[in-house]
């Protein structure tokens, strides 16, 4: 397929099982059951691909402590889409994650050429006001790029591993891309990467909810977390067939191996650069060791982060929903009865006829209006079957889904619209 994921371009995925052997993606339903209340995407398979979500899962199960984080670019109004990403975070939140909401100035100015005082006016009234609105906890962290020391900081560091030829495989960087465009990527590393610092408690697991185009992001950061880490954990075997684990240094400090060693209570060999461990029957805490003695030390330890993907919406009209044509998107700010009527003017998956429609059945897949049920507006597992069911038989037409879906959309942004109000007078919780 040789697709190349763009978080800054059009991407247009037909498959999205392709991206399970083209970037190693692995698929969500494998992993869904062990949750104990999945969000309706998982659920439905609008969640298609994780990364290292087994992480996120067992932090759940053992009520241990993961962060889930995700941004917004602040060029344009908040709609559906976004939505989708603010729910999963708040889904994470609800479930015990500390949750971090970055809105990426930078990335916009660098990359858009949207001013600062433009960014912030958009983040605030777009996007962080419909966040409050559906739900997202003052307990969780929001904050400006361009006005976070942590992450500009951490960027410096992260800068120090990276260089322009991986940048260039990662995203097809020129050598026309501006500097800053490449500083906005780190960036975005950086803020991925924030939840472990230590002021947030350190090393944990975190889940990035992203669109696939994203994923460029995500394997920047994980490979370098890796570089940033003084110590790497291998699985051995000896020439007798013995397995055990070897502690390698990564240029770490003097002496912090023998630390190491001195900490754990199974049998040790130190070498110069590394030690074999042998007889550990708990890799748990040989890693919290490992890790222990590397924050110790002045390092990160990072977790590389998990992730989680989600398939995009279509257009109203057929098509990628895009934001530079407003008849393919309904708004979080939009008037609810004008965002009723484009839902009645949107593209369905009927027939030509309605004596074909009967005869042959809808085509559900193909259509927006159910894509709107499907997405936000029907929470009920069994009525949204009843839907589908109906609608491929034959049995239901077009012009009913796009009343019921009319309407549910105009209960939704009326509902969404009051919560905003109240959400703007909330600020101040939220420290902005």
């Amino acid at each position: 397929m040789n697709m190349k994921l763009d978080p800054w371009g059009s991407v247009n995925i037909d498959d999205y099982s392709k991206l399970f052997d083209e970037f190693g993606i692995m698929p969500f339903e494998d992993i869904c059951s062990e949750l104990p209340d999945p969000h309706r995407y998982m659920r439905r398979k609008m969640i298609f691909g994780h990364r290292s979500y087994d992480l996120i899962t067992d932090a759940m199960k053992n009520k241990e402590p993961f962060s889930v984080m995700s941004g917004f670019m602040p060029t344009g109004g908040g709609h559906l889409g976004h939505k989708m990403v603010m729910e999963e975070i708040i889904w994470h939140q609800k479930m015990g994650g500390d949750a971090f909401v970055g809105i990426a100035d930078r990335e916009a100015y660098s990359v858009r050429g949207i001013s600062w005082e433009k960014c912030r006016q958009i983040g605030i009234e777009d996007y962080i006001v419909s966040l409050i609105a559906l739900g997202f906890e003052p307990d969780g962290h929001i904050y400006f790029q361009s006005e976070s020391e942590n992450v500009k900081d951490l960027a410096f560091e992260l800068s120090a591993k990276a260089n322009f030829s991986e940048l260039s495989a990662i995203y097809g960087f020129s050598g026309e891309t501006n500097v800053a465009h490449m500083v906005s990527a780190i960036t975005q590393s950086a803020d991925i990467l924030q939840p472990q610092l230590s002021e947030y408690g350190g090393p944990k697991p975190t889940v990035i909810p992203v669109g696939a185009d994203q994923d460029p992001h995500m394997r920047l950061t994980r490979g370098l977390a890796h570089k940033m880490n003084m110590f790497r954990i291998e699985g051995r075997e000896d020439k007798d067939k013995n397995k055990f684990f070897s502690v390698r240094s990564k240029a770490a400090p003097e002496g912090s191996l023998a630390e190491i060693a001195e900490r754990l209570p199974w049998d040790t060999k130190l070498f110069e650069g590394h030690i074999d461990v042998y007889g550990a029957d708990d890799y748990n805490k040989l890693l919290e060791t490992v890790r222990d003695v590397e924050i110790e030390n002045g390092g990160y330890a990072f977790v590389p982060p998990s992730s989680t993907y989600h398939r995009f919406m279509s257009g109203l009209q057929g098509g990628k929903m895009s934001s530079s044509i407003p008849e393919s998107l309904i708004s979080l700010k939009e008037d609810p009865k004008l965002a009723a009527k484009k839902v009645k003017r949107a593209k369905t998956g009927g027939r030509v006829s309605l004596e074909e429609q009967k005869k042959l059945g809808g085509e559900a897949d193909k259509c927006s209006v159910y894509e709107l049920l499907m997405f936000h507006l029907v929470e009920d597992d069994k009525e949204l079957a009843e839907i589908y069911d109906e609608c491929i038989c034959g049995k239901r037409m077009c012009g009913t889904c796009k009343a019921l879906a009319s309407e549910l959309m105009e209960e939704f942004l009326t509902d969404h619209q009051e919560k905003r109000e109240l959400a703007k007078e909330r600020l101040d919780d939220y420290g902005l």
